[in-house]
């Protein structure tokens, strides 16, 4: 077999220097990327304030602060009770399944049983806790303001 290669010859550029921007231009480019770091500044506030929830809820607990007076002091006051409540829970999930080992929940009717012990209870105090702790905290945080 026979194979043929044609190559051109590169041809080496000239060196020529890079025109230099004058100083005008330069100052110019610096103001254009000056503005659009500003501007991006801009949209993270306030994007940081749109997903802000602490400022929800302070705003949620100044609102309603006639109505509810102690709200966030009694929330500050019942999560460690729910956190404690919840930690009890799951320990008991996993001596349950310790115990009675993973095979336990192999037929319909053992995992129903183990949903029906279980699972409810943990979403519900799952919900709970996500609800009350950011109450807590924007409550804590306003008295610290």
């Amino acid at each position: 077999m026979h194979f043929q290669f044609d190559c051109t010859p590169t041809v080496t550029p000239t060196s020529t220097e890079p025109a230099t921007p004058s100083p005008t231009e330069m100052v110019d480019v610096l103001r254009q990327m000056l503005d659009v770091q500003r501007e991006q500044l801009a949209y993270l506030r306030a994007s940081y304030a749109a997903h802000d929830s602490s400022a929800r809820w302070k705003a949620y607990l100044s609102r309603w602060q006639e109505d509810f007076p102690g709200l966030g002091d009694a929330c500050k006051h019942v999560v460690p009770i729910l956190e404690r409540t919840y930690g009890q829970l799951v320990t008991e999930l996993a001596q349950h399944l310790r115990e009675n080992g993973g095979d336990t929940l192999d037929n319909d009717f053992t995992l129903q049983e183990f949903l029906d012990r279980y699972g409810m209870r943990l979403a519900q105090l799952g919900t709970i806790l996500n609800l009350v702790g950011p109450l807590a905290e924007a409550g804590s945080q306003g008295e610290s303001a």
